[in-house]
């Protein structure tokens, strides 16, 4: 069991999934459909974030997207890629620490992302697309081919 300083990877990531089967749920996608195939919520969760009165929410509402927009991301690529979650040391966070995911691109190469630095990206480019999102941490990790790659 980690100490209370030190950051409890597992409880992290259980809770994450359980927050993204919930909302998977609220959206209408059966829990088993989105575990047997994450990609399930694509177009429930583009069309929840393409509702959303997003001019209108307060911080509090930003807060509650981002987090189960990064959610997703996370189990998206845990479950496709068998990426894991890590701790990484961050001094500049009150924690001390973030955590990112980390999976080994189609080079060989293990990398990193910080899922909530994805997120933020795709909320500086509204509107909000889930696929875009996808396909920018694939991108960065490397998990698909690069266009003009391989020709």
């Amino acid at each position: 069991m980690p100490k209370a300083s030190e950051p409890d990877i597992r409880e992290w990531a259980e809770q994450g999934r359980r927050t993204i089967i919930d909302v998977a749920d609220m959206l209408g996608v059966p829990p088993e459909t989105y575990t047997h195939d994450p990609m399930s919520l694509i177009p429930a969760l583009q069309d929840w974030v393409s509702r959303a009165p997003l001019d209108e929410f307060e911080q509090s509402d930003w807060v509650t997207l981002h987090a189960d927009l990064m959610c997703y991301l996370a189990d998206f690529l845990i479950q496709k890629y068998g990426a894991r979650w890590q701790v990484e040391d961050d001094s500049a966070t009150h924690r001390g620490h973030r955590y990112v995911i980390e999976a080994t691109g189609i080079d060989g190469r293990t990398r990193r992302i910080d899922p909530a630095e994805i997120v933020r990206m795709e909320f500086a480019a509204l509107p909000i697309e889930i696929v875009r999102m996808l396909a920018t941490a694939e991108r960065e990790l490397h998990l698909a081919s690069q266009p003009g790659e391989g020709e």
